[in-house]
Parts: C-alpha cells; structure tokens; sequence
C-alpha cells in the first residue's frame, strides 16, 4: 500500500455519507486506504459506521475508540493499522476538499526526491479571525522551539512512516500536528508546505470551534501543550 489516510470522526453523524462520496473516488487513481476512526461519539455515528461503512468498501478501514479522549488520540488508534509507505491524515470537516488531497499524492509520486518528507498543508482563503490566531501559534511555538514554525495546526498532513517510531509518544489532543513538525524537523526530513484553499463548512458543527471564546480555550490549550512537547513530556 502506498498512502494511508486516518480521518477521525467526532459526532459527525450528518456528516459521514457527505465523506463517503468525498473520498472514495480517489481509490480509483491511486494506491490509497483510509482508516475511519469513530471517535468515541456521543450522537449516532456509531450506528451509521456499522450499518454503511464498516466491511462494505475495499481498502476501508474502520477503528472504533469508545470513549472521546482527544483528536490526537483518535489518529494514535488509526496510525496504528495504517500500512501506506506514506500515512497521514485529513479532518472530517471537508474544508479541505478531495482535489487538495490529490496534489499530496501526486507530489509523493512525482515530484518527491527525498523518501523521507512531511508534506502539510499551508492553508489559504482564511478568514481574518482564523488567521489571527493561527499566527499567534506560529510565533510561539517558532520562539519556544528556536525553529520557523507557521500555520502549525494546518492539515492534510502526509509523511513517510519511519517518521514516527512509536505512536503512543504521540500527543492526545490537537498539538499532535506541532508534534509531528518538529519531529520532522529534528529528523532532518524535508518539510514541505502545499496550498489548499479552506472552504465553509457545509454539514455539521465543530465540536470545539464555536466562538471567540472556544478559539481562546483551544488556544490556551495548545500553548500547554506545546510546552509539555517542549520539555519532552507526553501530552495526554
């Protein structure tokens, strides 16, 4: 297998047919498997997972976590049965549409000169607000860790698998992006960023990104995260 994509599902209900017919058509171009990850969610994804995924596409797999203990956590349980020479992961939002996943799998294929790569996404077409906060990471984090780090939380994300030796180390929540960047960084892969461009959410709600307000929490968060990363502590 060459690509292995984990996208994790956290009360996505409304949403999953809608991922369904997003993904699928791309398995007829490429060399690819996806790892649904039922995130332990409290509406009825469950039940659509076991009635209309799970066992009835090829090269689909489907993980269930049963109870919600972080994003990161999630993709932990879904890297662990990926099998792709190159693995990563998109969210389940579709703000970043099918096209922007084929311009990572085309690069791997034909443009990559090194093996080991992380590509990750540089996301374009913000909103003012979103960007506010997305620089105000990047510089903390670039000081914190004496490296240029910027739109740290953007996704897809795809690397070679030797990146990451034990997904367990992994963090628990969102800072697993900034995690797997300075990993990559430290590791002397090539880092390269491709554009995508973010579009409204059509179905569904986030589970965490309703405001000023949850922007401020998520944000404090991360900051403790990222200094839990730092000093080399798991972030749980």
């Amino acid at each position: 297998m060459k690509f292995s994509v984990i996208i994790p599902c956290y009360n996505e209900s409304e949403s999953l047919q809608n991922i369904l017919e997003m993904i699928l058509p791309l398995q007829n171009d490429y060399d690819l498997e996806y790892i649904l990850v039922e995130n332990g969610s409290l509406d009825r994804s469950k039940e659509f997972f076991q009635t209309n995924i799970e066992k009835k596409f090829t090269n689909l797999k489907v993980v269930y976590v049963k109870n919600n203990i972080g994003y990161g956590y999630g993709l932990q349980r879904g890297l662990e049965v990926a099998s792709g020479d190159y693995i990563g992961w998109a969210h389940a939002d579709s703000q970043v549409m099918t096209d922007d996943l084929r311009t990572f799998f085309d690069f791997i294929l034909y443009k990559n000169n090194k093996k080991e790569v992380l590509l990750k996404a540089k996301r374009n077409k913000r909103g003012v607000f979103d960007l506010f906060f997305t620089v105000g990471q990047g510089l903390f984090n670039s000081m914190l860790f004496g490296k240029w780090l910027f739109d740290v939380g953007a996704s897809p994300v795809l690397f070679s698998k030797n990146l990451i030796k034990n997904f367990d180390d992994m963090p628990n929540d969102f800072s697993i992006e900034l995690y797997t960047y300075v990993a990559a960084i430290k590791k002397g892969f090539s880092v390269v960023r491709l554009n995508v461009n973010v579009n409204d959410r059509k179905i569904g709600v986030s589970s965490w990104n309703n405001g000023i307000i949850s922007k401020l929490k998520q944000s404090k968060k991360i900051f403790d995260s990222s200094l839990k990363i730092r000093i080399g502590r798991k972030v749980l």
